[in-house]
């Protein structure tokens, strides 16, 4: 069991339900928030984000992609978990995540909506699909350097807009500008994995974005990814006439996480700043729904 929860990287599921918390933050501030929903919604999260980290342990690991990778270590390439035991797991983890968004599915739309239905089933076997692709068969997305724009869309779009949807039924287009926010704050989080993956990944021939610009343009993209979030949120507060002050306080944090990486001068210096970066990301959700509590 304990293999079993290394395996899931913990670490990485406050990242997950980011998104998550600011859709239904702003569910609640527009009067549609419910809390069946909302625990359906995180439940098929957190089960779609193990489901991907037990994929992309299989897929690296029977690549060999993680045999000498810094950080954290991958129990496939290990050797303590099997690649048939890993495959079993993505197995099992698919249906239940298909399970839970379909009970979500059911409870926001009832049996009434069938087009609205048909599409959300359609995006959560799509999210099944993209978090066992990123790394597993012969056209991973991840290894191609398409990781970046599949997390910015399910991490931000999907999760921010598709989780205020299900409350509200209608597209609100100012929260799409919480939900780019959160979309590049979770790329950022990926930039940073391969940054300190660099080495290994040229190795084993994934070529991420990184990869492809190389190093220290990958350190100038961090920083756009970290002050466009930051604008985002920024012109949703003008043209919702809502102030995130306390929010704000987050990006003072990151401000020094971008002189960190500025100045990261070996590989394992990217590591820390991982979870530092998620758990950032994680708190400006939590934040802005405090924020939305006082103003509604």
């Amino acid at each position: 069991m304990k293999n079993w929860i290394q395996a899931a990287r913990l670490r990485t599921l406050p990242l997950s339900v980011s998104g998550i918390i600011m859709g239904s933050a702003y569910a609640y501030y527009q009067n549609k928030f419910n809390g069946a929903i909302f625990g359906l919604a995180i439940l098929t999260t957190l089960l779609f984000q193990i489901l991907s980290n037990y994929a992309n342990d299989y897929g690296d690991g029977v690549k060999g992609t993680d045999s000498n990778r810094i950080g954290e270590k991958r129990l496939v390439a290990a050797g303590v978990i099997t690649a048939q035991q890993m495959k079993n797991a993505v197995i099992l983890f698919s249906v239940l995540s298909l399970l839970s968004a379909l009970a979500l599915i059911y409870v926001a739309f009832g049996k009434e909506n069938f087009v609205l239905s048909s599409v959300f089933i359609l995006l959560g076997i799509g999210a099944i699909g993209a978090a066992i692709k990123y790394t597993v068969g012969s056209n991973a997305y991840g290894y191609s350097g398409m990781g970046d724009l599949f997390v910015f869309i399910f991490f931000g779009l999907v999760s921010v807009v598709g989780s205020n949807f299900l409350y509200s039924h209608f597209i609100d287009w100012k929260i799409f500008l919480p939900a780019i926010s959160i979309g590049l704050l979770s790329v950022a989080v990926l930039n940073l994995n391969n940054m300190r993956d660099i080495e290994n990944d040229k190795a084993a021939g994934k070529n991420t974005l990184v990869v492809k610009m190389g190093l220290e343009t990958a350190k100038k993209y961090q920083h756009f990814l970290i002050i466009v979030s930051f604008l985002s949120l920024f012109m949703f507060s003008i043209v919702t006439d809502l102030k995130f002050a306390l929010s704000y306080f987050v990006f003072v944090f990151l401000l020094f996480h971008l002189k960190r990486v500025r100045k990261a001068t070996k590989y394992e210096d990217f590591d820390p700043e991982l979870k530092k970066v998620a758990l950032s990301t994680f708190a400006l959700s939590v934040l802005f729904w405090l924020t939305l509590i006082f103003f509604s």
